[in-house]
């Protein structure tokens, strides 16, 4: 796998900024597709019940290992740049509704 690359498709990562449960998270996108993304989770092992809608929360103690994996560091504000480029930003509401269809349906 080339770096940040997976079939052609950047993976992106931002950096740790949000604490929960006593730790920082950061994201991680694809700026292609919902199935790239799920394809390179799926390969270094993050749970689907990570994803958000649009994107994967992922614990800071994972980030050495995504970018390991191949997915790009930016800053917050170009991963967000990349991801409405792409189309693929849902507004808070779409990311509920998503992720309660995904649960309903136990599928994407």
């Amino acid at each position: 796998m080339q770096s940040g690359r997976l079939h052609g498709v950047t993976i992106l990562i931002d950096e740790a900024r949000w604490w929960h449960r006593g730790e920082k998270w950061c994201h991680l996108v694809s700026d292609l597709s919902y199935d790239e993304l799920h394809d390179f989770a799926d390969l270094v092992g993050i749970p689907r019940r990570g994803f958000q809608g649009d994107h994967y929360d992922i614990p800071e103690s994972y980030r050495p290992r995504m970018i390991k994996a191949g997915a790009v560091s930016v800053e917050s504000r170009e991963l967000l740049r990349r991801l409405r480029s792409a189309g693929l930003r849902l507004s808070p509401a779409q990311r509920r509704e998503r992720k309660a269809d995904l649960s309903r349906t136990g599928s994407d």
